[in-house]
């Protein structure tokens, strides 16, 4: 029987980002991914970008994958928060923060999806002790001392804990019982890149509309990544359309700040909704990234809070496998539910908030929003708080979050 310390079920960033941490800490780690790794290395670019904070960064470092990723990243250096209506522009009210409000550095990166994909592949090609398989879990059993998975190849691999990185409806969870707490929004993300004219000088700008907000994310050129949030009729409806009509229905909503634009890859969307696993563990099973909590995209936390996982997962296994312990027992995994439940569940309420009182075009809301972003930018102190915030440098961070390695 094939055995390992962990088996990894689901091969996206955060399964990925995990083998390799486990791999670098010392521990046996089998990643298992229905995707065949030719696919999952592809060199062109479809259009997905990641704005990753200054902890996810750090975390990069960390696992010394930021050396191949560092020149195709864009630094963000100015963020404005701006609300009003297509066509009209935005509030003069805006809420902005400067990077150089902070003593670290700029608040994040823009990293495109073949980048990082690619050089987490890459990076795990030095790992020996980490195994990859091409191949989808069929269910998995536990018992007091062992976890063992069958593989739709016909292996039955056993370990002394099972992660599930399968995503939003993730079988992993629902194999284990784990139930999920989850509404729609009745939104829709449509998310793009763009080529524009002018330059956007590292500025992300957060466009809050009636039917949700626009992001327009700096990338490397005269690029941004868009991520589009209109009510789902009219989302399908835009959807529909090709690329001359997107254009046009664009147009009004992004304005002409950054001169003439055009389509950059692929067209993409999404449903969006808020859903969070009740648990985070199970016996011998944890759960990370999607399978734990999917998010409103307002901002721009979903791969950084499954970043988040990924390090205090990572440094509550590797400590316990140091201290002797069996890294499957419950009360080793119970650290790490700990760890992330509380932040999570902050920062979905913090976003289903927001969304519930930017999303919508009632006059006194409207008002009181307005007033508040002003008076935020008014404030020094408040507003450097929300910048480290944002930049992920506050609470409890695991080690790698802070550049230190496991």
């Amino acid at each position: 029987m094939e055995r390992y310390d962990v088996i990894i079920i689901g091969g996206g960033l955060n399964g990925t980002s995990l083998a390799l941490a486990l791999g670098r800490a010392g521990l046996a780690t089998l990643l298992a991914d229905p995707v065949p790794e030719p696919d999952r290395a592809d060199p062109g670019f479809d259009g997905r970008s990641y704005a990753l904070s200054h902890a996810s960064c750090r975390l990069l470092r960390a696992l010394d994958l930021w050396t191949p990723l560092a020149p195709q990243a864009q630094p963000i250096l100015d963020i404005k928060v701006t609300d009003g209506r297509p066509g009209e522009g935005p509030s003069p009210l805006m809420l902005e923060f400067d990077h150089a409000e902070i003593e670290e550095g700029p608040m994040g990166w823009m990293v495109e999806d073949r980048y990082l994909r690619r050089a987490l592949l890459a990076a795990l090609d030095e790992i020996p002790n980490v195994t990859r398989r091409t191949a989808r879990a069929v269910t998995h059993e536990v018992s007091d001392t062992t976890a063992n998975v069958t593989l739709d190849d016909g292996s039955t691999p056993a370990a002394a804990m099972i992660v599930g990185a399968d995503g939003m409806t993730s079988p992993t969870a629902r194999r284990a019982g784990i139930r999920r707490l989850e509404w729609s929004y009745g939104q829709t993300g449509l998310v793009c890149a763009i080529a524009h004219e002018k330059p956007h000088h590292g500025t992300a700008h957060q466009f809050f509309m009636p039917a949700g907000p626009l992001a327009i994310l700096p990338l490397s050129g005269n690029r941004s990544s868009i991520v589009w949030t209109e009510r789902t009729p009219e989302a399908a409806r835009i959807g529909a359309l090709d690329d001359a009509g997107y254009l046009d229905a664009l147009r009004p909503r992004f304005g002409s700040f950054l001169g003439e634009i055009a389509l950059d890859g692929a067209r993409f969307s999404y449903p969006l909704l808020l859903s969070v696993a009740q648990r985070f563990s199970a016996p011998r099973l944890a759960l990370i990234g999607d399978a734990a909590h999917r998010l409103h995209p307002l901002a721009g936390q979903g791969l950084n809070a499954g970043l988040k996982d990924v390090a205090a997962l990572a440094e509550v296994l590797a400590d316990a496998s140091r201290r002797g312990e069996d890294i499957g027992r419950q009360d080793v995994l119970d650290r790490y539910q700990t760890w992330r439940r509380f932040d999570t569940a902050t920062l979905a309420l913090a976003t289903d908030t927001f969304n519930r009182l930017f999303s919508n075009d009632n006059p006194l809301a409207r008002a009181v929003r307005d007033i508040g972003l002003g008076a935020v930018n008014a404030m020094p102190p408040l507003r450097r708080a929300f910048i480290r915030e944002a930049a992920g440098l506050t609470g409890d961070l695991p080690r790698l979050l802070q550049g230190r390695p496991l």
